[in-house]
């Protein structure tokens, strides 16, 4: 990555400060980039969820490795939990969602608390044998007796396809019935799962992030305290892809410990270790035993460390920093926290991030944990917290006594309680993967890269007043 004009700036950068010059391209489609990562992981967009306890479940790992990203399971899950994560996410097909499947003797009421917990918005009904029965959609339970079954409510399979049918055929079928949703069963005529329209589109457009045997990938994390090694190795066991060594402040002596820890478990699978936001830091992690290095202190819009400490980095030189540290030890590093925008995670893997870390932006969708509440205006949203938060503190202490949980609770770092809207355009972390990975494959052909490597060898960038950032945002309404 170059500077425009070569005029390096004497201050550090968010992303909000900088923009990207178009140059010469014979990348003639966004379809001809290829958004593999190139640090191990075996995704194939650079998009990692963060291992945040209200954002990161079994679901979002499906639904993401799917689409060729990385889901952290969080610390704070035990371990005998995420084996079965593990477990669930790698018996997952590699193109049909997973439904909600309903008993036909269960009631509108139940169907209704678990629709929303999938972006498709339907259910599945089966019977004894697993066989699909009928369909019960959202709007199927409007205006309909909560306790009414589900058999009295349900439509018939409208469309019904073998589990490895051709995406291009589901989509062809679905069309010609006018239906919004294919149940995919297997050659016994059991559930296997089902496919809309869009989800057979974008089947032909991502390539799920799998395994040596072709199983979906999941990463989990593990902190810096008591006995890493066990942890770890019970992870490891578990069958997990990617070990995660996580603390708020990477660059100290028990985070060394610790990936020393893991590294002589001699794990098969990439290791990474963070924050930091210097190159002195991601060189120490990197030596300790990290392949590749989480960057970023406070940019998160959960966490509230520059606030109340003073401590951090703007994180657009943070992450240009760390990676060029990184790339010297044939490492690489991971941009976490800070993005709002597509812009803002072709920016960070422009300055040679190979893939970037989201949170909150993906607390606000179906696939989340936790129940889709609704406010006083009808309005769903989902509770999303900061993993220094005292409600994080409080998951993380609870086989402590009450007097240690009590006392650490007094100090915290995070917000504790905040509601993340869904998006009516963009309700599913799905919608906001096309956005994104739309946003970065038209920044690669502006730059001229068909790949994340020339993209961060070609990009060009340049500094900007604030009234430049806002003369790019888009007018809702006109002026």
């Amino acid at each position: 990555m170059l500077f425009l004009d070569d005029r390096v700036p004497d201050h550090d950068l968010t992303y909000d400060d900088v923009f990207m010059v178009p140059r010469r391209s014979a990348v003639a489609s966004r379809y001809d980039v290829d958004l593999s990562t190139a640090d191990g992981t075996g995704a194939t967009i650079p998009i990692v969820v963060a291992n945040m306890t209200a954002i990161a479940g079994k679901r979002m790992a499906e639904t993401v490795a799917r689409r060729g990203g990385l889901v952290v399971i969080p610390q704070d899950i035990p371990a005998p939990v995420v084996a079965d994560v593990v477990a669930f996410v790698k018996s997952r097909h590699l193109v049909l969602d997973t439904p909600i499947q309903l008993r036909p003797d269960q009631t509108v009421a139940e169907a209704l608390s678990l629709i929303p917990k999938r972006s498709h918005r339907a259910a599945v009904v089966v019977d004894d044998q697993q066989r699909p029965v009928g369909v019960v959609l959202e709007d199927d339970c409007a205006e309909v007796d909560r306790f009414a079954q589900a058999h009295q409510v349900m439509r018939p399979v409208e469309v019904l396809v073998e589990a490895d049918t051709e995406p291009r055929k589901a989509f062809d079928a679905l069309d010609d019935a006018r239906a919004m949703l294919a149940v995919g069963v297997d050659s016994d005529g059991q559930l296997v799962g089902v496919l809309t329209r869009t989800g057979a589109l974008r089947a032909t457009l991502y390539q799920p992030a799998v395994d040596d045997a072709g199983s979906l990938r999941i990463a989990a994390a593990v902190g810096v305290n008591g006995d890493v090694a066990a942890k770890a190795r019970a992870l490891l066991e578990a069958g997990v892809d990617c070990l995660v060594v996580d603390t708020a402040h990477g660059h100290q002596d028990r985070m060394i410990e610790a990936l020393q820890a893991v590294r002589a478990l001699d794990p098969a699978v990439p290791v990474v270790a963070g924050n930091v936001v210097d190159a002195d830091g991601t060189r120490a992690l990197v030596e300790a035993g990290a392949d590749i290095v989480k960057v970023g202190v406070g940019p998160g819009a959960m966490c509230t460390t520059r606030m109340m400490t003073g401590v951090g980095r703007p994180q657009f030189s943070a992450v240009l920093d760390c990676a060029a540290a990184a790339r010297e030890l044939g490492a690489h590093v991971w941009a976490d926290g800070g993005v709002r925008h597509p812009r803002d995670v072709a920016l960070a893997l422009a300055a040679g991030a190979s893939s970037v870390m989201i949170g909150s932006w993906f607390a606000g969708t179906h696939e989340s944990p936790g129940d889709l509440l609704q406010d006083a205006d009808g309005r769903p949203f989902k509770v999303s917290f900061g993993m220094a938060s005292a409600r994080a503190v409080a998951i993380r202490t609870s086989a402590e006594s009450a007097f240690d949980r009590a006392r650490k609770g007094l100090y915290e770092e995070g917000i504790s309680s905040s509601r993340m809207y869904l998006d009516p355009a963009r309700p599913g972390v799905e919608d906001l993967l096309d956005q994104i990975s739309a946003g970065v494959r038209s920044a690669c052909t502006y730059a001229g890269a068909a790949t994340l490597a020339e993209l961060h060898e070609r990009a060009v960038v340049g500094v900007q007043s604030a009234a430049g950032f806002h003369e790019g945002r888009p007018l809702a309404t006109s002026w």
